[in-house]
């Protein structure tokens, strides 16, 4: 478990930034909970480095993990908020793709489909925006990491914080 709970940490963290057109453009704040978020205690800290470090060969700085919840910040641009399904989802970055992206009215809809050696599996992402300052959703993905079973579960929230990002920079 402490091999591919890094690799899952990464993957969860990254799918929780899913994104809908709209979105106000500015600094939001990404709230992500999950049973393996729980977890993240249990690392050992030389592993939770190397799990940084391949984080930020992604472009990915890993969020503040407390009480199972990781936060982090990320900026939207207006050009990304204008994006009808988003394209700027990390989960690219995880080695996943996103298939079936509906979105209708403020709700979106997509399956993850995960096709590498570490990761492989399926799941479905759903949320919707009450304002175009909040949003709430899950994501589910059910497979094996590193030939392990993974079943998973995250709820995620997301709220906008200000129209100016400051140094955060937007996703890739």
């Amino acid at each position: 478990m402490r091999k591919i709970l890094p690799s899952l940490l990464l993957f969860v963290v990254s799918v929780g930034h899913a994104t809908d057109a709209s979105v106000r453009p500015g600094l939001w704040e990404i709230t992500t909970t999950s049973m393996l978020l729980a977890l993240v205690p249990r690392i050992p800290p030389e592993q939770m480095q190397q799990l940084t470090k391949l984080a930020k060969q992604y472009g990915l700085d890993l969020p503040r993990i407390e009480n199972g919840a990781a936060t982090s910040r990320i900026c939207i641009t207006r050009k990304m908020a204008d994006q009808e399904i988003p394209s700027y989802l990390h989960v690219h970055e995880a080695g996943c793709s996103i298939q079936n992206a509906i979105r209708t009215g403020n709700d979106y809809k997509m399956d993850l489909v995960c096709t590498n050696p570490q990761l492989q599996g399926k799941g479905r992402a759903e949320g919707s925006f009450t304002t175009p300052e909040s949003f709430s959703g899950w994501t589910v993905f059910t497979g094996t990491m590193q030939n392990t079973p993974v079943n998973e579960h995250a709820d995620t929230t997301g709220r906008w914080i200000s129209a100016n990002c400051g140094k955060i920079k937007s996703p890739r």
